[in-house]
């Protein structure tokens, strides 16, 4: 089967880059003839420009071809994907509903909500990557993201090194944890590409330690040094760091990734201050809780699937866009 993924063209690590390069590697391994196609734009409110771009590559493909495209391209511009999707098979990737970033105005918000859900209207088939955000769309199909297997990290003295990894944007909550560190002996490591730079450079007045955006060896060495993963996110889809942090067997303090950690760690309510300062303070002291943090994390270790599985659950999606 011949598929056409249509992704940004956006080289920064993010957890969607990751999943989109994976699931296509993947599905080339089980057969499918994939052809990608990277568009540039700041989506999902691109210029005239990108536009024009999206709109000449969906129409370079054949009517009757299947089409997958990475939700952040396709939900914000229903024009486009409207013009092309009665000759084309479309099924829709969605990562992050476009109305769940924060920082938006109510009136952004219901622009994007508007624009999203004509387009997977218009779609034949959309496949997101969370049974959360498929509780929410009638007839989603699932494919979560896969974890790599991992050696179990060794951390530092067990305590004190924090990681927290995800772009510096509001949306992740890396001010937060900076406040809720403020008078806690422990040290924390921001992983990450400057998704918001003005966000960014408040984060390292505060006194944030930002080693920038790291991948292969040098990030398996940070989660390798990690004690501890904090991830303080105010909305997720899923949260892939997460679930790397478990694959190394990490212990996990997050908020709004409740399909990624499982019985994992601790869920802490999304963008509770005090929440979140009393679950460090309690890492910090308490050495019963840590070890209750390391088991879980262990047991949930085991139970994380393969990209390979990632890669089948979509196949089987796409499939049916054959019957």
């Amino acid at each position: 089967m011949r598929v056409h993924f249509v992704v940004p063209d956006d080289e920064l690590p993010s957890g969607g880059n990751v999943y989109d390069r994976r699931v296509a590697a993947g599905l080339a391994e089980l057969g499918f003839d994939v052809r990608r196609g990277a568009v540039a734009g700041a989506w999902p409110e691109p210029d005239r420009a990108a536009l024009d771009r999206l709109a000449d590559l969906l129409g370079g493909i054949a009517d009757g071809e299947a089409v997958l495209l990475d939700g952040l391209v396709a939900c914000g511009v229903p024009d486009v994907i409207t013009a092309h999707s009665r000759r084309l098979r479309v099924a829709i990737l969605v990562h992050l509903p476009l109305a769940d970033e924060t920082g938006l105005s109510a009136q952004v918000a219901a622009r994007l909500d508007a624009a999203e859900k004509r387009v997977l209207s218009a779609a034949d088939l959309v496949i997101t990557t969370s049974p959360r955000t498929a509780r929410r769309i009638p007839g989603a199909r699932i494919a979560v993201p896969g974890t790599d297997p991992a050696p179990v990290a060794p951390g530092t003295d067990g305590v004190s090194r924090l990681l927290c990894v995800a772009a510096l944007m509001p949306r992740k909550g890396q001010d937060l944890l900076l406040r809720a560190l403020e008078e806690l002996p422990l040290n924390c490591d921001f992983v990450g590409p400057e998704r918001d730079p003005e966000y960014a450079r408040a984060l390292r007045e505060a006194g944030g330690r930002i080693l920038g955006p790291l991948t292969g060896v040098d990030l398996a060495e940070a989660y390798a040094s990690a004690d501890l993963l904090v991830q303080p996110s105010l909305a997720e889809t899923y949260g892939m760091a997460v679930t790397e942090g478990l694959a190394r067997g990490v212990p996990v303090i997050a908020g709004a990734v409740p399909d990624a950690l499982g019985d994992g760690g601790l869920l802490l309510p999304p963008g509770d201050l005090d929440a979140l300062t009393t679950a460090l303070r309690r890492w910090a002291t308490d050495a019963e809780f840590r070890d209750r943090l390391r088991a879980a994390a262990l047991r949930r270790r085991a139970q994380l699937p393969s990209w390979d599985a990632t890669a089948r659950q979509l196949a089987d999606a796409l499939t049916s866009l054959e019957a």
